[in-house]
C-alpha cells in the first residue's frame, strides 16, 4: 500500500484530499505546517494558526489517520519572510504564494514527508497532474484544474519535475461546490470554512503593516503624471532586428518629478506597488489615481488617472536567464528559438497570447496586447493549451 502524506491546512480542500485519498485505498498521514508564531505582525488577535491546527486534527480523527504538526518556521523565515523584505525594499513586488509552494510545501515539507517513509505528498490545490512518455521515460505534465474559477496552477509554476513525481493533487477534477459537497456529506468540520485569505500560512496579516515591521516609514512625494506627458508621444522607430524590438517593448518609462506634478504625500515608496489604487489617499481627480511606477531610491510614487492610462501598460517583460524556469525542460529554447504560448502574469488572469524569445541573457515575453501592470518581482507562467510548461521572475 502506498503511503501519502497530506498537508493538512485546516481547510475543506486538503480535508477533502485526503478523504478521497483514503477512499482510494492509500495509507494517507495528515501533517499540519505551523509556519509562524511572530506575532509581532499577525494583525488578527485570534491565533488563527491554533484554530487551523484543531480543524486539521478533527479531520484527521474522523478520517481515523495519523496525524501530527511540523514546525517549519524558521525555514518559511529565512526562504519566505526575509525575501520578500528583500523584493519590497528593492522596489519589486514578490509572490509569497508561489514562493511558498517551491521553498516549503514542495521541499522542506515533501523532504519530512519521504523521511516517514511516504511515497507522495498531496494537497489541496486545484490543479492536475499528467504522465506522458517521452524518449522512453516518463514526463510529468503541471495541468490546470477542472474548474475554471478555482484553477491554482499558478502558484505550482515553480515545480520541477522531481517534485511533480512526488506529488498528488485529489482534488484537480473537482469543482469547489462539489468538493464542499463531499465534505457536508462526509460531515467534515471544514465543509463550511471559508477560504483563508491571508499570506500563505501566515494568517491574517495586513501586508502594509508587516512591512513596516522591517521596511521603516519614510515621507515622500506622490507624483500624477498626465496622459498627454511627452513621453507617452513618442514614435515608434523601424528595428533591424526582432531582439532591438523586443528591448524597445519592454523598457519601462523613465519617469522624473518634472512629467507631472506632486499631489500628495506617501510613507514610503517600498509599501506600493504597480497598479494599486488603494492607499494612496488623494482625492479630487475625476478617475481614481493608480500607481504607474515607484522609485523607492528617490522614494517617489508616480500615478495616473485611471486603469487605461498609458503609464500601465507594456507589451512586453524580460526575465533573466537564472530566473527562467521550465518544469517541461524537454521544451527549453535555445538562444535565437521562439514558441507561441499563452501566458499569464498574475493569478487569475485569462491567459493571454504571447510569444517566448530566447537570448543568451534571458527570455522575452511578449504579448499579442499591451498589458496592464506589468511587475517586477512577480511571476510569468506560460502555458501550452492547458498544461504549465515554464515560468519566471519578471526582472
Amino acid at each position: 500500500m502506498k503511503r501519502v502524506v497530506v498537508g493538512l491546512s485546516g481547510g475543506v480542500d486538503s480535508s477533502v484530499a485526503a478523504y478521497l485519498l483514503k477512499e482510494q485505498g492509500y495509507e494517507v498521514v495528515g501533517l499540519f505546517m505551523k509556519n509562524w508564531h511572530d506575532d509581532s505582525v499577525v494583525i488578527s488577535r485570534e491565533c488563527e494558526w491554533v484554530e487551523d491546527s484543531n480543524d486539521a486534527m478533527m479531520v484527521a480523527e474522523k478520517l481515523g489517520i495519523p496525524f501530527q504538526t511540523v514546525d517549519l518556521s524558521a525555514e518559511y523565515k529565512e526562504r519566505i519572510v526575509d525575501y520578500m523584505f528583500g523584493e519590497y525594499e528593492r522596489g519589486r513586488t514578490p509572490n509569497p504564494d508561489v514562493l511558498c509552494n517551491r521553498e516549503i510545501k514542495f521541499d522542506v515539507f515533501l523532504k519530512i514527508a519521504l523521511s516517514l517513509g511516504a511515497d507522495y505528498v498531496a494537497t489541496g490545490h486545484y490543479c492536475r497532474k499528467g504522465t506522458i512518455q517521452k524518449d522512453g521515460k516518463e514526463v510529468y505534465q503541471l495541468l490546470s484544474g477542472a474548474d475554471r474559477n478555482k484553477d491554482q496552477s499558478y502558484f505550482l509554476c515553480q515545480l520541477s519535475q522531481e517534485q511533480l513525481s512526488r506529488t498528488l493533487f485529489p482534488i484537480g477534477e473537482l469543482t469547489k461546490p462539489e468538493v464542499r459537497a463531499i465534505a457536508a456529506r462526509e460531515e467534515l468540520v471544514t465543509a463550511d470554512k471559508k477560504d483563508s485569505q491571508g499570506l500563505c500560512f501566515v494568517g491574517k496579516v495586513r501586508l502594509p503593516e508587516f512591512l513596516q515591521q522591517k521596511l521603516k516609514p519614510k515621507e515622500g512625494v506622490i507624483v500624477e503624471v498626465p496622459e498627454s506627458a511627452t513621453l507617452y508621444s513618442r514614435s515608434t522607430p523601424e528595428f533591424p532586428t526582432k531582439e532591438e524590438q523586443l528591448v524597445y517593448d519592454a523598457q519601462k518609462y523613465q519617469y522624473s518629478p518634472e512629467d507631472g506634478k506632486e499631489v500628495g504625500k506617501h510613507q514610503g515608496a517600498h509599501y506600493f506597488t504597480k497598479g494599486q489604487r488603494k492607499g494612496l489617499n488623494v482625492g479630487g481627480t475625476p478617475e481614481p489615481l493608480f500607481v504607474i511606477d515607484t522609485d523607492v531610491d528617490k522614494n517617489i510614487i508616480y500615478t495616473g488617472q485611471g486603469k487605461e492610462h498609458p503609464g500601465l501598460f507594456r507589451k512586453a517583460l524580460f526575465v533573466k536567464e537564472d530566473e527562467v524556469h521550465w518544469i517541461r525542460e524537454d521544451m527549453t529554447l535555445a538562444i535565437g528559438e521562439s514558441m507561441e504560448v499563452s501566458a499569464r502574469i498574475r493569478y487569475r488572469q485569462p491567459l493571454q497570447k504571447a510569444e517566448l524569445y530566447r537570448i543568451d541573457s534571458g527570455m522575452y515575453v511578449s504579448f499579442d496586447q499591451a498589458q496592464s501592470a506589468i511587475t517586477e518581482g512577480q511571476f510569468v507562467a506560460w502555458y501550452l493549451e492547458d498544461e504549465l510548461i515554464g515560468s519566471g521572475v519578471i526582472s
